[in-house]
């Protein structure tokens, strides 16, 4: 997982999407992705429904995974093939990391902020107009995060729903939410690369190298001894049982106490939102001008990023099904949170695959709430479809 700067944004990016510049910018795109995100192939599937979509005049919402770094890169594939470009709505701290040419760059891609935490108005009109009288299509990665579980979607926050909802309303043409599911495959075999990584990871936890054992088995022996760490850092001692039960249990740990502080209630809702709910209130008490009150909010963050971490980890994702994909994608969470660094190495030359589902129309339903659980819902599993309908290899 990649750590967060959580406080109040210092200001509200507006996009600027250009189809001059975006077209400008193509060299630019092609060689961060074969060099950095080393995606030598991307393939378009269900193309048609996205283009019948913007064809017909309609405000299309593309809801995706996002599994990696390299996803706005992949979709521009589709915006290419397309002849529009798309708006995107990223977390306010892509901007606020990045120096005044990448930020413009990313403005003339179509990309706006947004404040997951708070109650961002301006992204929320920005987004409910595009889908209401935009030419072209807005993209947004409801998981919110990049969880680096590529077969697996993690659950879909409702704001994505909610702007679709809210835009229909009162919008003269057809808003409809388009599932897309992005999946990458690898070209190469990075599996040296891997064990070489694995080899790092083991010594910075002062372990021996275990070059004599699989892959998979050092993966999950490393993954019990930093959750053992974990553990008795919170709990005090380790806990008995498989991988999921352990870290569902410390994460609900952790979590319960910090609502519980707040006051805050979490029936019913998924562990994304609880997060958010008290994330919001740790941010609010950033801004207070007693330092134990700073300190306090400081200490809140830290927790939740390690709630976030743990919720990253199904726990049985490789053993269920060992591919090098997977054993990577493990790998990369390892690195970033044992390394601290922002993104992980790509080890591989890889495939990409985009595959569009047919096109949800959002109907304006009187009970809003319940609408926007519903079509969250309903997105959520179409996208587990699409990606389930990538084979591995096909």
């Amino acid at each position: 997982m990649n750590p967060q700067v959580f406080e109040s944004p210092p200001r509200w990016w507006s996009p600027m999407l250009n189809g001059f510049w975006w077209r400008f910018w193509y060299f630019l795109r092609r060689r961060i992705q074969h060099k950095v995100q080393r995606v030598v192939e991307i393939e378009l599937r269900g193309l048609d429904n996205l283009q019948d979509a913007v064809k017909d005049g309609q405000g299309v919402l593309i809801t995706a995974n996002h599994s990696g770094h390299a996803d706005p890169l992949v979709l521009y594939k589709a915006a290419e093939r397309t002849g529009t470009g798309f708006y995107f709505m990223a977390a306010w701290q892509v901007f606020a990391r990045e120096n005044v040419l990448v930020r413009l760059i990313l403005r003339q891609h179509g990309v706006f902020s947004v404040d997951r935490e708070g109650t961002d108005m301006r992204a929320f009109r920005q987004g409910v107009d595009i889908l209401q009288s935009g030419r072209n299509p807005l993209v947004i990665f409801p998981e919110g995060e990049v969880y680096h579980v590529n077969d697996k979607v993690m659950p879909f926050r409702e704001g994505a729903a909610a702007i679709a909802m809210t835009a229909v309303k009162k919008a003269k043409r057809p808003v409809v939410c388009l599932p897309c599911g992005i999946k990458y495959q690898y070209v190469d075999d990075p599996t040296s690369e891997l064990v070489e990584l694995m080899g790092e990871l083991e010594e910075q936890i002062m372990w021996r190298r275990r070059d004599d054992v699989p892959l998979t088995e050092r993966i999950y022996r490393f993954a019990e001894g930093a959750l053992s760490l974990k553990e008795l850092e919170y709990l005090g001692h380790t806990q008995n049982g498989g991988l999921p039960e352990r870290i569902k249990v410390l994460s609900e740990k952790i979590l319960s106490g910090l609502e519980e502080f707040y006051e805050i209630r979490g029936d019913g809702a998924n562990l994304p939102e609880r997060v958010k709910a008290v994330r919001r209130e740790a941010i609010k008490q950033l801004g207070e001008e007693r330092e134990d009150l700073q300190e306090g909010a400081r200490l809140a963050l830290d927790d939740l990023f390690v709630v976030t971490q743990l919720f990253s980890y199904p726990g049985d994702y490789v053993a269920h099904k060992p591919t090098i994909e997977r054993m990577a994608e493990t790998l990369d969470k390892f690195e970033e949170d044992v390394f601290k660094v922002p993104t992980a190495t790509v080890r591989g030359r890889r495939r990409t695959v985009v595959s569009f589902g047919k096109a949800v129309e959002v109907k304006r339903g009187e009970d809003k709430k319940s609408a926007i659980h519903t079509l969250t819902s309903l997105l959520e599993e179409r996208v587990q479809g699409l990606l389930d309908g990538i084979v591995e290899g096909d």
